[in-house]
């Protein structure tokens, strides 16, 4: 219990929790617009788009929760910094998609690889720029 709630407390693995649902919530999207005929690029900028407004709810109250601001007119600012971070993850992610398809690897694998990518980027500038105390 003691190992678990250490875990829990360091920001790293709560960021990377969030992620794995906004992940799951993304990657669902993800795969129900390929089945509908989307482009891989289309299905994957737009689950990441859902997965957006996922993350940001858990982020500002679960793992950023101390420094997220008060409401008024920082936390809108704080808003604007997150949806601009992950509009740099969604720019990584697309273009990664894209650039798959070019290449012939299957979309879920380009997916696989612009998660990554994505994942550090975004945490990065959170961590920094829009949570920071």
């Amino acid at each position: 219990m003691t190992l678990l709630r250490t875990l829990l407390a360091t920001t790293f693995v709560r960021y990377g929790l969030a992620s794995v649902v906004a992940l799951a919530s993304d990657v669902a999207l993800f795969l129900a617009f390929l089945r509908g005929g989307f482009t891989p690029a289309a299905a994957s900028a737009l689950g990441y788009g859902f997965g957006i407004l996922v993350h940001w709810l858990i982020s500002s109250r679960l793992v950023f929760a101390e420094g997220a601001a008060p409401r008024g007119p920082e936390r809108t600012r704080q808003k604007g910094l997150f949806v601009g971070a992950a509009l740099v993850g969604l720019a990584l992610t697309t273009g990664i998609v894209a650039l798959g398809s070019i290449i012939g690897l299957l979309p879920i694998v380009a997916k696989l690889i612009a998660i990554v990518v994505s994942f550090q980027t975004t945490y990065l500038l959170r961590k920094a720029f829009v949570f920071a105390p």
